[in-house]
């Protein structure tokens, strides 16, 4: 009776002092009243990663805004190629935006102090596909502010080279990164038509982010997918733990990553330049941004990109993309 008394005791006092006490024996945070099996962190508080203990959180997230752009009537922008599955470019679209919806709804109910707004840009999809994206929407309970491109919204900064489909695409590109500035106040996830993402995803960024730029002291870009580019040389890298998985430094991303509104504005000149004209690579301006800040990737991937089998920015390994693009049937 003494030893469950001092031991009460014990748990308040650290609870009081904001210690966590773990019983390996039990496999049990007692001050948490969790299962070690559990997520132990709590946002914008502390992270918890066994066995290497708590990171205080100084770097707290407000806000998320994810802006998804779409385009139904290309299928692979710049490729004569055909997609995994091989299925019009409609079907990946929704697929996407219905494993999108489903990481957004499991976000909101886990991480509920955190504002998350999703803006669709679409580049003139069908009546039909935008009649499917709004019963989406409606199905899982989250809000969709669906934008309509005005192709012809950039044409003083934009350079047209005489090809439609790569005008139309730096227009939507640069239309999201202009809603970004203008609507944006804390961090902003860019979004491509052709990933399929993980229940966790959202919420496994954002506490990743807190806990990576709080030990890092500064703002860094998270890319969710795992590129098969990253295995084929023998580049060099460093990894870090973020709050579910590794990550590791990439000097490389497509148009789909995470930052912040302090991000975007330091390089706002690198983001409209990318749009000026069709660069080689596309992300050629983006791509400098990651010389001079953290830009990291995670193991195993977080989201997939549905392209060409072949292509080395396309499936990730060791995740099961059937399994995956089953789930997400619309």
């Amino acid at each position: 009776m003494i030893k469950s008394l001092f031991k009460k005791f014990f748990i308040k006092i650290s609870r009081f002092f904001d210690f966590e006490i773990i019983d390996q024996n039990q496999f049990t945070s007692p001050t948490l009243n969790k299962s070690l099996t559990e997520n132990l962190s709590i946002i914008n508080k502390k992270s918890i990663v066994l066995p290497l203990g708590e990171v205080k959180i100084k770097r707290k997230i407000n806000s998320l805004n994810i802006i998804f752009r779409s385009n139904t009537r290309v299928n692979i922008w710049d490729q004569n190629k055909t997609r995994i599955f091989d299925k019009p470019k409609s079907e990946y679209t929704l697929r996407s935006l219905n494993s999108l919806l489903h990481s957004v709804q499991r976000a909101k109910a886990r991480l509920q102090n955190i504002n998350l707004n999703l803006t669709i840009v679409d580049d003139n999809s069908d009546k039909t596909t935008i009649e499917k994206m709004n019963l989406l929407s409606s199905k899982n309970k989250i809000v969709l502010n669906i934008i309509n491109l005005n192709q012809n919204e950039f044409g003083d900064k934009i350079i047209n080279e005489g090809n439609p489909e790569t005008f139309n695409n730096l227009t939507s590109l640069l239309k999201c990164f202009f809603i970004a500035k203008d609507e944006a106040e804390d961090l902003i996830f860019f979004v491509e038509d052709d990933y399929l993402h993980k229940d966790s995803l959202i919420e496994e960024m954002l506490m990743t982010y807190e806990r990576l730029a709080s030990q890092l002291n500064r703002e860094i870009i998270l890319c969710p997918s795992d590129y098969p580019y990253l295995y084929t040389t023998n580049r060099k890298t460093n990894v870090l733990i973020g709050s579910h998985r590794h990550w590791q430094l990439i000097d490389k991303t497509l148009c789909t990553f995470l930052t912040s509104k302090i991000i975007l504005n330091q390089y706002w000149k690198n983001f409209v330049k990318n749009c000026k004209k069709r660069h080689d690579p596309f992300e050629k301006y983006l791509n400098e941004i990651y010389k001079e800040e953290y830009c990291l990737a995670p193991i195993p991937s977080l989201s997939v990109h549905f392209t060409n089998i072949n292509s080395n920015y396309g499936i990730s390994p060791h995740i099961d993309i059937k399994k995956l693009w089953d789930k997400n049937i619309t």
